[in-house]
């Protein structure tokens, strides 16, 4: 599973409907299930789709601090390689059912690529809501404990205080590197205890 966090003014149904509006077309549908906090999009081929083999793939959108965290399932390929199968077989029997088959084909490399569009379509709808994966300055300060006055993360002591700032620094996940505040228990990435 691939994932990735965009930060800034996002909602999950917003990436659902990009999502949905892009791929609810031709030989694919597309639907959403959840809202509010976590939403989860399908997005696969018709089963009476005229070509091509099928497929489906899902995307688990949720609300994480200060934006989104969206996750592509594996994805369902056996259709497509029962369908490149076909297309292989006829040709070898004849080369010339290849031009029958041209939409098959056509249509299988599409869904192929399925992935990489799903991902295009999540980071265009981030641009285009001002969210990006780099840290918002929200998370790129932290506050003092002593004092509440916010620093910048990895500064050693307060700027207003001078207390020392080690409490409250966030620290990375043993597991998978994600950076997690120093007093949490539960990595919120791999969900492996800290």
């Amino acid at each position: 599973m691939e994932r990735k966090i965009f930060h800034g003014n996002l909602q999950p149904a917003d990436l659902a409907r990009a999502l949905i509006a892009e791929f609810n077309q031709g030989n694919l549908r597309a639907h959403s299930l959840g809202e509010g906090d976590k939403v989860i999009v399908q997005v696969g081929t018709r089963p009476d789709s005229p070509s091509g083999g099928q497929t489906a793939m899902t995307v688990t959108i949720q609300s994480v601090e200060d934006g989104v965290m969206a996750e592509l399932g594996q994805q369902a390929w056996l259709g497509i390689a029962a369908s490149i199968g076909a297309t292989a077989f006829s040709a070898i029997r004849n080369p010339f059912s290849l031009l029958g088959r041209l939409d098959d084909l056509a249509q299988d490399v599409q869904s192929l690529q399925m992935g990489e569009r799903i991902w295009a379509v999540i980071s265009q709808t981030a641009r285009a809501a001002g969210a990006s994966a780099d840290l918002s300055e929200n998370l790129k300060r932290v506050t003092c404990e002593y004092c509440h006055v916010a620093n910048l993360v990895g500064a050693a002591s307060c700027s207003a205080c001078g207390a020392p700032m080690g409490n409250v620094q966030p620290v990375a996940c043993r597991a998978c590197g994600f950076a997690v505040k120093a007093n949490e228990k539960v990595c919120p990435n791999c969900g492996k205890p800290l």
